[in-house]
Parts: C-alpha cells; sequence; structure tokens
C-alpha cells in the first residue's frame, strides 16, 4: 500500500526515468515485443529506482495486441485526394488485412505537428505497426522516433536515409524508366524531355536515373524540370519546357498526374498529341486511361504492392527480420507515344 500522501509512480515517471517513450515503457510491461535489450534493461531498472508496480486490471487490458495496422502518409491532405495512387495503395492494404480480420487506421503526417502526433499515437500501442507511404528525405525525422522505439514499419518505396532499418516494398524505378525512353526513342523520338518527381523521393530520383542511363552520351540537362506529382506542377513543368526546348517531341513525366496536365498545356500551345509530341507518363493511374488520347503509361502493380507491404509487416510484428521486395514495372502502350 502506498504511503499516505505520496503519490504512485506512473509509467510517465518510469519513462521520464529510463530515457525512453511511455510507448516503450508499455511494451516491456506488456512482455517486451519489438523492444531492444538496452531500453527493456533501461526500463526494468528505472521501474526499480522508481518502485512502480503495474495496475493489474489496466495491464490485463493491455496484454493482448491493438489488433490494427496505422496507413501513415507522409503527405498533406489535399495530395491524398489529389493523387489517386493512394486511394488505391490504401483499398488493397485493407483488403489484404480484411482477410486477417484487422482494421486500417490512417494517419496523415505531412506536417511537424501532424508527424508528432502520429508518431505518439503509434508509440503508444494504439497499433501494432504502421505502412509508411510516400516518405521524403529532410522530413523523416519522425523515423528516427519509430526505428529507436522499435515499432515495426514498412515503407512503400526506398524510405532514404532508413534503407537499412527499415523494410520496404519498391518497384523498380530505374528499370521503369529505362524502358519508357527506350520506347520513345523506338518510336523514333529525339529530343526527349522529362518532368521528374521530387528530388527527395526514392520515386524522383530512380525515375531520373534511369531516364539519364538511357539516354546516354545523349542527355540534355536543359530538358529536364522536377515536379512534384501534381497536376499543376505538370503544368508549370510543360511550359517551361517549350520555352526551353520548342523543338522537343517527346515528354516522359514521372507520373500519370503530372502527364495529364503537360497533356493540357501542349493542346494550349496547339501541339498535337502524338504526331508533334509524344506524351508518357508513370503509375497507369485511372487517370491514365480516360485521358485523350489515352496515355501510355509505366504500370505499377499497387495491388500487389499493397498486399506484400502487409506482409512484410504482419512479418516483422511476428519477430522476422524486416525483408526488402522489388517488383517490376510494365510498359503499358497507348495512343500518346
Amino acid at each position: 500500500m502506498a504511503e499516505s500522501g505520496r503519490r504512485r509512480p506512473t509509467i510517465e515517471d518510469v519513462a521520464r526515468e529510463s530515457g525512453v517513450s511511455r510507448g516503450t515503457v508499455s511494451r516491456v510491461l506488456n512482455g517486451g515485443h519489438w523492444v531492444s535489450d538496452d531500453a527493456r534493461v533501461a526500463v526494468e531498472q528505472a521501474i526499480k529506482r522508481t518502485g512502480y508496480r503495474p495496475n493489474p486490471h489496466a495491464r490485463s487490458l493491455a496484454t493482448s495486441r491493438a489488433n490494427s495496422i496505422a496507413f501513415l502518409l507522409t503527405e498533406s491532405q489535399d495530395r491524398l485526394f489529389e493523387d489517386p495512387n493512394f486511394s488505391v495503395l490504401m483499398r488493397g492494404a485493407a483488403e489484404a488485412l480484411a482477410e486477417r480480420d484487422l482494421p486500417l487506421v490512417l494517419l496523415m503526417a505531412g506536417s511537424d505537428a501532424e508527424q508528432r502526433r502520429a508518431t505518439e499515437f503509434i508509440s503508444g500501442g494504439h497499433v501494432d505497426g504502421a505502412l509508411l507511404v510516400s516518405s521524403h528525405r529532410g522530413r523523416e525525422g519522425f523515423l528516427a522516433d519509430l526505428v529507436a522505439a522499435d515499432v515495426p514499419v514498412i515503407a512503400c518505396g526506398i524510405p532514404l536515409g532508413y534503407e537499412r532499418k527499415i523494410g520496404y516494398v519498391t518497384v523498380d524505378d530505374v528499370d521503369g524508366a529505362r524502358q519508357m525512353v527506350a520506347h520513345l526513342r523506338d518510336s523514333g523520338r529525339r529530343r526527349i524531355a522529362t518532368i521528374t518527381g521530387p528530388a527527395d523521393t526514392s520515386g524522383g530520383i530512380g525515375r531520373l536515373e534511369g531516364y539519364r542511363a538511357e539516354l546516354g552520351e545523349d542527355f540534355d540537362p536543359t530538358l529536364v524540370v522536377e515536379g512534384d506529382y501534381s497536376r499543376a506542377s505538370g503544368v508549370r513543368g510543360m511550359r517551361e519546357l517549350l520555352r526551353r526546348a520548342p523543338d522537343l517531341d517527346a515528354v516522359f513525366a514521372s507520373n500519370d498526374v503530372m502527364a495529364s496536365g503537360a497533356l493540357e498545356v501542349l493542346r494550349e500551345a496547339g501541339r498535337r498529341v502524338p504526331e508533334d509530341v509524344a506524351v508518357a507518363g508513370f503509375d497507369d493511374a485511372p487517370i491514365a486511361s480516360r485521358l485523350e488520347p489515352g496515355l501510355t503509361t509505366m504500370r505499377q502493380p499497387f495491388d500487389r504492392v499493397a498486399h506484400e507491404m502487409v506482409r512484410l509487416l504482419l512479418d516483422v510484428i511476428d519477430g522476422r527480420v524486416a525483408a526488402r521486395v522489388t517488383l517490376p514495372a510494365e510498359l503499358v502502350v497507348r495512343d500518346s507515344a
């Protein structure tokens, strides 16, 4: 029985004394899953020093898993609705988890405040792990907290800076871009421009690398503009390319949404597609087949990506080493190129 007037030590006291998160303390108390040996020892010593004793009723409620998984999207809310790939991935993940009777929880983490709240929520044991979608180099500091807390995470795409600490499922962006540029060259195109993805993402980096490698000595940096995967950046990029190189005869956009913006600009400029300028994208998002003309693109197997992410995450939750899977992209030829 606690002494009269003395406050009973809490999990927060143990966390402060041990120098770890509240979520890590909770996981140690509930069996030590996903906790490093150093963190476990620190928590056990802090428990002795503080005199903490778990509430048996509360602990009985916490001994089982949360039985839910987070879909952690590190983009702004408007991007969630603009980019159709996110909804396709989320639906695929939800379907894969439904087969195991596990719900999917959407967490937005596009801002610093959202990342802080998401980290606290995940580390607090409210979910058993997270599917990380669209990580950016330089904005991934919150991942350090998740890694330090031994939270199971699997990324969609290569998590730059954490390639050896977090498992992932990715499409071969380099080879996909090479296939597309080779297709355009085989079609007789010689001035092939590109609107890249963001330079702080694995997709943006890989697709530019493939574009450049396939062109070899014909690579011309004036034919390269950077986009951010939004339609507006496709519009801006295409206008800039026409200003720089009015003689271009093809443009490869790093996603289909930017390609749709490029098509709009070419129509406004009186350029026929594909007669004057061929246009190609990447993803084979639902918009690709609805555009006029239909968009030639590289198909990402999003349903397979989502299912593989779920499989790898559940493996990590069960104590297996995180795996890394690379899937091929497939050339889909339509009327635009």
